[in-house]
């Protein structure tokens, strides 16, 4: 295809699908990112096609050729960037300062407007070598693909504002790494997500002295993602961003903690400036409450552990305020990060009692409630999972959560308070109890054994059925608990 696009793709885009190309990043030039070519793959297998947010941003309509040729071959979407991007950015890793970082197996390959006129991104990962692949192979394994497809579909069945995986390819590499058995399989991700623009990218014009291009990127980020922003010029413009960013992660990590999922490497290169959940590596969901579970293994010192989630993730904004601080006043840069704390505390509210599905009351008593109600959790050792599964819109599940794996728990002396609280609550939407998912002695999980379980049989036999299955059983969950991403700019 190419520059010229098959017959059968032309008479898609002249049907008039929800296509809207509208790349904005490549124009603000060289100094932001560098023009790469993607990696030449011995096969292109298709193991994963979003068609549901395909269909959300006009693509549903392309064939499986034109799919490959674009997904696998990263050929140019019609209208749009005619050469992929790799981002330059730095990063605190581990609250180190890392100077040596950018898109290093992967890049910014479209962007266009979804249904709701929402600018998003088409990334890579598993795409190639760049400049900043620090003598990697840019490659992807099958298997962290596999489990990035998994961590979005149940972030996003539970209602986190989370990127999406768009394509997945084999691409038929042998690919040696020291965390899977070796050699293993290879292929390349498209993600969908809302924002490339990361903490870290501030960090890098910071750290070279370029206020014009603190300035340059503050602007492009009022545009596209902030427009409220473009009323208001100078030091207001860049403290009114910062507000905006920690705010939107403030939810975000509220949204992790009512998931129970463990992003693993908070690092400041893997938050964005939308506060969009995604990258995908180390991550875990809770089997128990359990504050200091950590996902990553080399995360020796539990830096980002399920209960340090919501600290990291300020600290993150910390450090983009210190890279604004040479272009804003920094009383206005500290009176913005001030806005974390009750941001956050708002958010877990929200977002747990949703995930209970009961109705949210006075806010002081609503954060009392959940802090016993973590407090038991953990102490009790109750499966996280199986908690919310059995009681969901409280009161309506009372008879249900009784007859539930956990009853014995659930019948103990300590939770007598709390339950009370619970019974006392009013479900929301309890008709949602009638759906199939609800009527399962147990939920949808993808802990670290499901996880493993379901590819054991793809890296034996290249079977599949398991994967699809739990696809399946997740897409039921994310019908079943019909919850909104409350929390998109």
């Amino acid at each position: 295809m190419g520059e010229a696009l098959s017959k059968e793709y032309v008479n898609v885009m002249a049907a008039g699908t929800a296509y809207s190309p509208d790349p904005k990043f490549a124009g603000l030039g060289p100094e932001f990112a560098d023009a790469v070519t993607p990696a030449r793959f011995p096969q292109a297998t298709l193991r994963w096609r979003n068609d549901r947010w395909a269909a959300r941003v006009g693509l549903d309509g392309l064939d499986a050729g034109d799919f490959e040729a674009h997904f696998a071959r990263f050929e140019p979407l019609q209208g749009n960037m005619r050469a992929p991007l790799a981002i330059r950015y730095h990063g605190c890793q581990f609250r180190v300062y890392n100077p040596d970082l950018g898109d290093g197996r992967g890049f910014l390959f479209a962007q266009l407007r979804d249904d709701a006129g929402r600018l998003l991104d088409l990334a890579t990962k598993g795409s190639g070598q760049t400049p900043y692949s620090r003598n990697g192979d840019g490659r992807l394994t099958l298997k962290g693909a596999v489990r990035e497809i998994l961590a979005a579909e149940m972030l996003e069945a539970q209602g986190v504002y989370t990127s999406k995986a768009f394509a997945v390819f084999e691409t038929g590499e042998d690919l040696k790494r020291s965390d899977e058995p070796s050699p293993t399989r290879s292929a390349v991700l498209t993600r969908l997500g809302h924002s490339h623009v990361r903490i870290g990218v501030f960090q890098r014009h910071a750290y070279h002295e370029r206020p014009d291009l603190l300035r340059t990127l503050v602007d492009h980020c009022a545009e596209v993602y902030y427009p409220d922003l473009l009323g208001v010029e100078g030091d207001a413009r860049v403290a009114g961003l910062l507000a905006h960013v920690t705010t939107a992660n403030a939810r975000l990590a509220a949204s992790w903690m009512s998931a129970g999922f463990v992003h693993g490497v908070l690092n400041t290169d893997n938050m964005n400036v939308t506060g969009e959940s995604f990258d995908y590596g180390p991550w875990r969901f809770l089997p128990v409450s359990d504050p200091k579970f950590t996902a990553a293994y080399f995360d020796e010192q539990g830096l980002y552990c399920f209960g340090r989630q919501p600290q990291a993730a300020g600290w993150n904004c910390a450090q983009l305020a210190g890279a604004l601080s040479s272009i804003c006043d920094e009383a206005l840069l500290t009176e913005a990060l001030q806005r974390f704390a009750p941001a956050y505390q708002n958010a877990l509210r929200d977002r747990m009692f949703a995930r209970l599905g009961l109705a949210a009351g006075d806010i002081d008593a609503d954060l009392a409630f959940l802090g016993e109600l973590f407090r038991w959790m953990t102490d009790a050792g109750v499966s996280w999972p199986q908690f919310f599964h059995d009681w969901f819109c409280g009161p309506a599940s009372e008879t249900r959560a009784m007859q539930s794996s956990e009853r014995s728990r659930y019948a103990d002396a300590d939770f007598a308070a709390t339950k009370t609280a619970l019974l006392t609550r009013a479900p929301v939407r309890p008709e949602r109890l009638g759906h199939a998912v609800f009527q399962a002695p147990a939920p949808p999980t993808l802990l670290i054994e499901d996880v493993e379980a379901l590819w054991a049989p793809i890296a034996a036999s290249d079977d599949w059925s398991l994967f699809h299955a739990k696809i399946a059983a997740i897409a039921a969950l994310r019908e079943a608990l019909d919850l909104p991403q409350t929390f998109a700019p």
